[in-house]
């Protein structure tokens, strides 16, 4: 599919007839060409979300690896505890509960873990609602890069600056990893996850970010003040208007909820 059409489906919340048909180095590129797209009518980049670092799901959803897309200023919102996200839009909705991280400064080239904390000013709680073109959520790893690295929606509740969580990478990751999250629709339970299993914690999963980015013929680095969102702790589940979600997290990161209109 030509970026235009991707963008058409995308507009609509119209389903692929098919897979893109591309290698994943190609569905970067044309990737690429849908963020010049929307670039050119207005939007604004402001960050990235990775995509499959729990290892977990790899297995359900038939994607063996981290992938990643762009974050919009018509995509990203913010709240201090209790937000709204409008549906309108989306395809197949489903919902993620990560680990947010907002950028200070740009991390230097091949920055070890303590260098590349030292450009992280703040962690969140997030929500990312992600969303598939293709029928059933059935897609191989081309198709999740050239679908804008399923990306849809993000979340982001109370952020805490970064330094008072840890001052030092080993300790900041560890107590990221160990933390866990319990997912809720309304007052049901829905899954449970840690933050190990975002590639052994969120610090890991942006440096490994990071590296495939600049790798990425074309790709523009992160900047200061991007957000990165690090991937879901649990499982994605599907999500329609009037629900209400919330995920209690331990440790660091607060509470956070969301109804869906």
């Amino acid at each position: 599919m030509t970026p235009e059409l991707l963008l058409q489906h995308h507009d609509e919340a119209s389903l692929w007839p098919a897979g893109c048909g591309l290698s994943v180095a190609q569905a970067y590129e044309r990737a690429l060409s849908v963020r010049q797209l929307r670039m050119r009518r207005g939007e604004q980049p402001r960050g990235y979300k990775i995509g499959f670092t729990n290892r977990t799901i790899w297995q359900r959803y038939g994607v063996f690896g981290p992938i990643w897309g762009t974050v919009w200023n018509t995509t990203l919102s913010f709240c201090e505890g209790e937000g709204e996200l409008a549906l309108a839009g989306t395809c197949q909705p489903r919902i993620e509960p990560e680990c947010v991280i907002g950028l200070r400064a740009t991390p230097p080239a091949r920055a070890n873990l303590d260098e590349l904390l030292a450009c992280v000013e703040w962690i969140a709680p997030g929500f990312e609602i992600v969303q598939s073109h293709l029928p059933h959520w059935k897609f191989d790893a081309a198709d999740t890069v050239a679908d804008s690295g399923l990306h849809a929606r993000l979340l982001v509740g109370p952020r805490i600056d970064a330094r008072t969580l840890a001052t030092q990478a080993q300790a900041f990751d560890a107590r990221l990893a160990a933390a866990r999250v319990t997912l809720y629709q309304g007052d049901q339970r829905m899954d449970e996850g840690t933050g190990a299993n975002v590639l052994d914690g969120p610090l890991h999963a942006l440096a490994h970010f990071l590296q495939v980015l600049r790798d990425c013929p074309g790709a523009t680095d992160v900047q200061p003040g991007d957000v990165v969102t690090t991937g879901t702790w649990t499982d994605a589940f599907p999500v329609q208007r009037g629900e209400t979600w919330r995920a209690e997290f331990s440790g660091a990161l607060s509470p956070l909820q969301v109804r869906f209109v």
